[in-house]
């Protein structure tokens, strides 16, 4: 946002630029730059044309007497033929460095000696071209200084403006934090029209069929007007802004728009059909050519401002080239709205049109600026374009915008920033602000909040007020009064922690799924759950599905894996570990709660069991690769008694084990998978996977392991060689091994089969450790510990003794 100093200075007493940027930038108006224009013409003044002669030796030469206040007047050659004697022009004396570099010294033009040097708008630096000399006004004192006689001198702030601040878009908002940081008066600008002739309510009617898009909608008729050019002034202060100057009807809105913020349009009204104005979201298939020469296809989302037969204006963004002010306007139609900024700002992205209305509207209209940049805009028309402002306001206010009322305790500024804030100073700054106190009693105080402050709706926000108002370097630099202590990982954090090193230390990779799969990879590994109608379900099915490939809740963590799996394979990825921990969801029929979500950790290995070298062989994982990951888990979480027996999930083949702990509890399962399975994935034989139960893991865990002493004493070795079925598992004779109360460790350490071992039979090989916590075992007690195992393993088991 552009601000001329000079501008500002009109309704508030200003501090020099560079004070006043500093202190802008204190409250959070961000100074960027500041622009000097005027300068560079020191030594130009107004001159007056004394005499005006044919230059003895050059047709295209005239040479002239000019008074420039000094007393004798000078000679000065001139080529320029578009004044008259008595004309005041801009006068260069000897000595002058004009914009352009130009220098201007004592010369002799074609043998008549020239004082100076006599100016066109264009050598002044003030215009792109110019034909002749620029024409002063009349009322001009010769040997005025050029700068301080046309206004020129001043300095341009480029104003940081904030989405959440769109108050300060305009020289009147400004103005308001001027006021407030210097206590000086606030010299709002004069905006009643002098009224005459027949209501406007007669000469247009205004109907909003889009009340949550237009709360209110506001016009004024100007007749007998005359289209032309602005005044200088005008014309100097929209360009500084950065808006060229168009006819005196244009820029008289765009003029209101940089001083109030509140963005205006002017209709020629005998363009308006119907002369009605209707504000309507549009059609389906509307359109309409705005102002830049497009044709636009109107969204049923966009509001416009319609006549009787066709949109006139994309409202707050653009108007419409039928309706445009032209040469030939008389009547004018002057709108001024508050839009509610959501759908403009949909409006502007859809169409790409980013103009300066749209850029207040977006952010928040003063709702309350409505009728006076109407009165405001409405004056300056009949001012400048010589018309007359029919009587009354045509005012549509279907849904009044409620002014905000904020509450704020008297100690709680202080709390926040750290400082002592007196009641008063609360008081005062707000107040100041244009905030009013409606109330107040010995605990605080309620505001209302001014239209214009659309970022104000919390204590909070009346606080940052205060707190920028004082200056945030009043803020001391102090550290806390209390200690922050982190707080200690709770037990799940540590659990995952846990599991994921063990899992990583087995050369396993964490993957990341959407919990949705395709009902196809569900009934791949053969999971059924029951729906809450009681039928058989694959999952629970999703009623706005990302895609058919994820329509459902995954009912386990594995379908997701095996897709993984089949992804590096055709990416040539043939040795993959890879786990993920997160939740399965079950239905729940008859529950308030539809759907159970359960935690799981699953895991999936392929290829190679060490990385391919010339060193390491090429063997496969199996089955034991997948079991013994799955055992350093439950070590790393000080599981250490689980039970294996055979069986399993439906996708794993029929030779995988089940996981039990020692209290019954279900903990999971490892196996390889089903070929059924595998070929439904695109996989090959060989993938092995697990899947366990977080649950069941986190009731067994025991994070904190239990100190055990250093035995004193030694402990005595035995192997236990016995034959055995072959369908009893080792698992039932190591715990009976481990039944006899000096047995400290039992290890299996080989199994082995066929001759001169008979058909339907196996040798177990184990080795056990005796040992006693208080003394050193004897050959007697271990022997007849021994001969206890033989015979429990015989009687129980049906074991032979080997060897």
């Amino acid at each position: 946002m552009r601000i001329s100093l000079k501008w500002l200075s009109d309704y508030v007493a200003v501090p020099p630029a560079e004070e006043l940027a500093r202190r802008l930038t204190g409250v959070g108006l961000e100074v960027e730059a500041i622009e000097r224009v005027g300068g560079g013409l020191d030594g130009v003044v107004v001159g007056k044309v004394l005499a005006s002669d044919p230059h003895p030796n050059a047709d295209k030469l005239s040479v002239t007497r000019i008074d420039a206040g000094s007393g004798e007047p000078l000679q000065i050659v001139c080529g320029a033929k578009n004044y008259k004697v008595g004309d005041l022009v801009p006068l260069a004396t000897v000595g002058t460095k004009l914009p352009g570099g130009v220098e201007i010294k004592q010369a002799k033009l074609r043998g008549v000696e020239s004082s100076g040097m006599l100016c066109s708008a264009r050598e002044l630096g003030l215009a792109q071209e110019a034909s002749g000399l620029l024409i002063l006004p009349p009322e001009l004192e010769p040997g005025t200084p050029i700068a301080q006689a046309l206004d020129l001198e001043d300095a341009l702030f480029e104003v940081n403006v904030t989405p959440n601040r769109p108050d300060a878009l305009s020289h009147i908002g400004i103005a308001r934090e001027v006021a407030a940081l210097a206590g000086a008066a606030l010299r709002p600008p004069s905006a009643k029209p002098n009224e005459a002739g027949a209501p406007a309510s007669d000469a247009v009617k205004v109907r909003i069929e889009a009340p949550e898009k237009c709360p209110r909608y506001a016009a004024r008729v100007v007749e007998g007007i005359k289209i032309g050019p602005s005044p200088d002034w005008i014309v100097r202060r929209l360009e500084r802004c950065g808006i060229r100057s168009i006819s005196n009807v244009v820029d008289a809105t765009n003029l209101v728009l940089l001083e109030l913020g509140h963005p205006l349009h002017a209709f020629d009204l005998d363009k308006v059909a119907g002369r009605e104005i209707v504000v309507r979201t549009a059609r389906p298939g509307e359109k309409m050519i705005t102002l830049d020469g497009k044709e636009r296809a109107l969204d049923a989302d966009d509001l416009v401002i319609a006549d009787r037969d066709r949109p006139s204006a994309l409202a707050g963004i653009m108007g419409g080239g039928d309706s445009e002010i032209s040469a030939g306007t008389t009547r004018v139609l002057l709108e001024s709205a508050y839009f509610a900024p959501a759908g403009i700002r949909r409006s502007s992205r859809r169409h790409g049109l980013h103009t300066e209305a749209s850029h207040r509207f977006e952010r928040g209209a003063d709702p309350g600026m409505v009728l006076a940049a109407l009165d405001r805009c409405a004056a300056l028309i009949a001012e400048l374009a010589g018309g007359t402002v029919r009587k009354g306001i045509v005012d549509v206010h279907p849904r009044p915008v409620q002014a905000r009322e904020v509450k704020v305790a008297w100690d709680r500024p202080g709390k926040v920033l750290g400082i002592d804030v007196p009641r008063s100073d609360v008081s005062r700054i707000l107040s100041a602000l244009g905030f009013q106190e409606r109330s107040a009693d010995g605990q605080g105080a309620v505001f209302q909040v001014p239209s214009w402050r659309v970022d104000v709706s919390l204590e909070e926000d009346l606080i940052e007020e205060i707190a920028r108002s004082k200056g945030y370097d009043a803020i001391p630099e102090t550290l806390p009064d209390i200690a922050a202590e982190t707080p200690s990982l709770s037990p799940t954090s540590l659990l995952l922690a846990r599991m994921r090193d063990s899992l990583e230390a087995s050369g396993f990779s964490e993957t990341i799924n959407f919990a949705f799969v395709a009902p196809k990879e569900l009934e791949a590994i053969g999971s059924r759950v029951t729906s809450r109608t009681g039928t058989p379900s694959l999952g629970v099915a999703l009623k706005n599905p990302i895609s058919a490939e994820l329509a459902v809740m995954r009912t386990s963590l594995v379908p997701s894996l095996l897709r993984d799996a089949a992804l590096n394979l055709r990416q040539r990825n043939p040795d993959f570990r890879l786990y993920e921990i997160a939740s399965i969801f079950r239905p729940e029929p008859g529950n308030d709660t539809p759907v159970t979500e359960l935690p799981r950790v699953a895991g999936l290995l392929a290829g190679r069991r060490s990385p391919a070298g010339w060193s390491t062989g090429s063997e496969q994982v199996d089955f034991y690769d997948g079991k013994g990951a799955v055992e350093r888990l439950l070590a790393a979480l000080g599981i250490l008694d689980p039970v294996w027996t055979l069986g399993g999930e439906p996708w794993l083949h029929p030779r995988a084990a089940a996981i039990v702990s020692s209290g019954g509890t279900a903990i999971g399962c490892v196996g390889e998978l089903h070929p059924r399975t595998a070929g439904a994935f695109d996989l090959p034989r060989g993938v092995f996977a697990f899947e366990l139960s977080l649950d069941a893991l986190r009731s067994r865990t025991k994070l904190v392991p239990r100190y055990h002493p250093v035995p004193r004493f030694p402990a005595v070795l035995r192997d236990l060689a016995v034959l055995v079925d072959d369908a009893v598992p080792a698992d039932r004779v190591i715990g009976l091994v481990k039944g006899e109360g000096l047995v400290e460790q039992v290890t299996l350490f080989d199994v082995y089969k066929g001759q001169p071992i008979p058909e339907g039979k196996k040798n177990l090989a184990i080795s056990i450790a005796y040992r006693a916590p208080d003394r050193t075992l004897t050959d007697a007690e271990v022997d007849a510990a021994h001969g206890r195992i033989v015979k429990r393993v015989a009687s129980e088991l049906g074991a032979e003794l080997r060897g």
